[in-house]
């Protein structure tokens, strides 16, 4: 159980593995009002930045739940670092079965709803944690511009146009799933930048020490290629954000 090296690989220099910065995240820390002892339950919690900064800034507590386990010693690495060990723990297993024991306070699934296969279905799981009146974050792709042709689908990563929704759609489809978006903070290009070209120098340092490695023609093709696509495709069409949201 464990994500595929190739993916590791593409991000092993993240902290956020999602198209926020550091100040976006605080922001969004902000935003909800977090306070100290506020239990956060985190799925897909990759290497642990929002946790660990969270308890660092809010004193809140924590659980992350993630399928890599490199990512996840990260995660216990940066919290050792930031001297929130206490307060936050990071376990790695498959989040999409994954309830916390006791009810929580924040809910979140940022940039992975495959775990639940969609909207829908990890709104589902992720209320199974959460205390009544808690708040629910999700993070998700949408559609900054409509795709004009399949080739622009593709780049963005989806199989069709229908597989993302534009922003006010989005927005209204959390109304329709009993939910009311109470806040949100949105990636904005220079943020996708930092994302992805960090992929790429992640990428290029990886090559340049495994050079024989079976993944190295692969990475070099992926690296000769996602420059570009980024400029042409990702960067103009694809939006992501997170909301929070409130069950009605």
């Amino acid at each position: 159980m464990d994500l595929p090296r190739k993916f590791v690989i593409r991000e092993s220099g993240h902290r956020i593995h999602n198209p926020f910065d550091h100040r976006k995240l605080a922001d969004l820390g902000e935003a909800i009002g977090l306070e100290a002892g506020d239990r956060i339950l985190d799925l897909a919690s990759g290497s642990g930045e929002m946790l660990c900064t969270w308890a660092r800034d809010h004193r809140n507590t924590g659980t992350g739940v993630d399928i890599s386990s490199d990512f996840t010693a990260g995660a216990r690495a940066r919290a050792a670092e930031l001297g929130v060990s206490e307060r936050v723990e990071f376990i790695h297993a498959d989040a999409s079965g994954y309830i916390a024991a006791e009810p929580v306070d924040v809910a979140a699934c940022i940039g992975a709803t495959w775990i639940g296969e969609g909207l829908a279905g990890t709104a589902e799981l992720l209320s199974r944690s959460l205390r009544p009146g808690g708040m629910m974050l999700i993070g998700e792709p949408y559609w900054r511009l409509d795709p004009p042709d399949q080739e622009t689908v593709a780049h963005c990563h989806a199989s069709s146009r229908d597989d993302f929704l534009p922003l006010p759609d989005l927005v209204e489809r959390f109304g329709e799933l009993g939910y009311d978006v109470v806040e949100m903070v949105l990636a904005d290009q220079g943020s996708w930048d930092r994302y992805a070209a960090a992929q790429w120098l992640s990428i290029r340092r990886w090559l340049d020490a495994n050079p024989d490695d079976e993944l190295a023609a692969e990475m070099r093709a992926e690296l000769d290629t996602a420059p570009s696509r980024h400029v042409r495709y990702q960067r103009e069409y694809l939006g992501w954000g997170v909301f929070a949201l409130m069950a009605r």
